[in-house]
C-alpha cells in the first residue's frame, strides 16, 4: 500500500483536490493509492501522540503509515515554508518504522507565484533527515487556484507534462 499525504487540515484546501488528482492518475495506472489528510489527526495531537505516547485515535493512523512503501506528499505554502501541522505529524509518527528508507515524491502547491520552492526545499531537510529517498523531481504548482478546473484537471499542459512525469518516475519505485 501507498499514501498520499495531504499536508494540511485547512478545511475546502487545495491540496486535497491534487491528492484526487494524483489518486485518479495513479488508479489509471492500475495502483491503489489511499489519501491521507490531516485533517484527520487526533485534535489533541500535540498531547495525545508525541514523545512516544499512542492514543487509540492516532493509532489506526500509525498504522497505516508504518506500512506504506512509498509516498506522495502534497505540501502548500504556508508563511513561506509547510504548515506547521505537517512537521508535527512527522514528529508524531514512530521512527524509524514510518518513514525509514520509504520514497517520497514531493509535490509544493502555492497561491502565488513559486508553488511553495521554499516549503518543499525545508521539507526535503526533513525528509532527508528522517532517511527517507525523495526523488529528484520535485513539483512546484504556482497559482493552484487558476491551475485545476472544475473537472479536477490541470489546465496548464505544462504542468500535465511534469505531473505525468513524476507519477511514471514513481510507478518505477
Amino acid at each position: 500500500m501507498d499514501l498520499i499525504i495531504v499536508g494540511t487540515n485547512r478545511p475546502k484546501n487545495n491540496s486535497s483536490r491534487v491528492a484526487q488528482y494524483y489518486q485518479q492518475e495513479l488508479s489509471k495506472k492500475g495502483q491503489q493509492w489511499d489519501i491521507l489528510s490531516l485533517d484527520s489527526l487526533p485534535n489533541d495531537l500535540i498531547v495525545s501522540d508525541l514523545y512516544g505516547r499512542r492514543s487509540d485515535a492516532f493509532a489506526p493512523i500509525q498504522k497505516t503509515v508504518s506500512e506504506a512503501k512509498r509516498f506522495i506528499f502534497i505540501v502548500p505554502e504556508y508563511n513561506g515554508s509547510y504548515p506547521g501541522i505537517l512537521k508535527v505529524f512527522m514528529d508524531a509518527c514512530a521512527y524509524p518504522a514510518s518513514f525509514h528508507h520509504k520514497k517520497a515524491a514531493l509535490v509544493g502547491i502555492s497561491t502565488g507565484k513559486y508553488g511553495n520552492v521554499r516549503g518543499v526545499d525545508h521539507f526535503t531537510g526533513v525528509c532527508h533527515y528522517m532517511r527517507m529517498h525523495v526523488m529528484p523531481l520535485k513539483i512546484h504548482i504556482a497559482h493552484i487556484q487558476n491551475e485545476l478546473n472544475e473537472q479536477g484537471n490541470f489546465s496548464d499542459p505544462l504542468t500535465e507534462k511534469y505531473v505525468q512525469e513524476q507519477l511514471a518516475d514513481i510507478e518505477r519505485l
